[in-house]
């Protein structure tokens, strides 16, 4: 039984590597697609929506003086792009060795920022007012099949990632306290599959309810980013280190509460305006003509 048990591990070991090396290489895959669409679009004459015939030059602007329901929902497409908060406690609770998560926190948070803001600025001084959103779409036809295809495998193990995880926060709700958390019996998978196809099923509703890619971004960054990535982080130093304060208030607990009910005001603020300029937004797109609707499978993307 034991040498059952040990072939068993290593072969469930080796699944997971399996799974984790196609992660690897979905990722790269799409990290592949933002360097080919980083390249095309400065190599290119003028992006796929721009006007195809005369000169053209790029109408970027280092300063602008948007709407203010524009505005926030910029600042809400902001708050989405780092919203994978909630998947810090995951990571950190199945890490080897967790004293070495700060460190690695800090090299994902530190490459992606230089990566969004590298491509984000590259793309946007050739592209200007006419990127495509989604941007993969801003080199032409035949450069957006490319990107697309390179990107798609990425998006596939995104989606999977983002449904498990969420999954797994009502499945362990659920199921706390009974043997059927943990052993393989017919309401385990059941309570498990719901969670995921449920999951799924409201992701693809909203999805489809809500085609203007951009309006759709800002308002889940609003609407639910800001409340699983900025207000509970507050909250949470708070609760931990309240009780410091009652003893000596230093220079950096007083800094620390003062920037944690910054977060916090903040967070619901843009809970709020970012809510409001978003679905102006999207009002906006339904009322422009040949607009987008729900529900269809028209290009909206501004790349065709």
């Amino acid at each position: 039984m034991a040498r059952m048990g040990r072939n068993n591990l290593y072969s469930y070991g080796k699944y997971v590597m399996d799974i984790i090396d196609s992660r690897y290489a979905a990722t790269t895959l799409s990290s592949t697609s933002v360097l080919t669409l980083t390249i095309s679009v400065g190599v290119q004459d003028r992006p796929a929506a721009a006007p195809q015939t005369g000169p053209w030059q790029s109408d970027y602007k280092l300063f602008k003086s948007p709407s203010i329901p524009d505005a926030f929902a910029s600042l809400s497409s902001i708050v989405f792009a780092y919203a994978g908060t909630p998947a810090f406690f995951n990571i950190a609770s199945e890490m080897r060795d967790p004293r070495h998560y700060t460190r690695a926190l800090a090299i994902c948070q530190g490459t992606m920022t230089a990566v969004y803001i590298t491509v984000g600025c590259v793309v946007y001084c050739y592209c200007g007012s006419y990127v495509a959103s989604p941007a993969l779409g801003s080199a032409g036809k035949t450069m957006k099949k490319v990107c697309y295809g390179l990107a798609l495998p990425g998006l596939i193990v995104t989606t999977m990632l983002y449904v498990h995880l969420s999954a797994k926060y009502f499945f362990i709700r659920f199921l706390r306290g009974s043997k059927h958390l943990t052993q393989n019996t017919l309401i385990h998978w059941v309570t498990w599959i719901s969670c995921t196809a449920g999951n799924t099923i409201i992701a693809y509703i909203i999805a489809s309810a809500i085609p203007v890619f951009g309006g759709l971004v800002s308002l889940v960054g609003a609407l639910l980013g800001t409340l699983m990535s900025l207000q509970p982080m507050g909250c949470m130093w708070l609760y931990d280190h309240w009780h410091e304060g009652k003893t000596k208030k230093t220079g950096r607990w007083m800094f620390m509460v003062g920037w944690c009910i910054f977060i916090i005001v903040a967070g619901w603020f843009l809970t709020i305006a970012g809510t409001y300029g978003s679905i102006v937004g999207i009002i906006d797109s339904y009322k422009a003509s040949g607009g987008s609707s729900a529900w269809t499978c028209a290009d909206d993307s501004n790349s065709s």
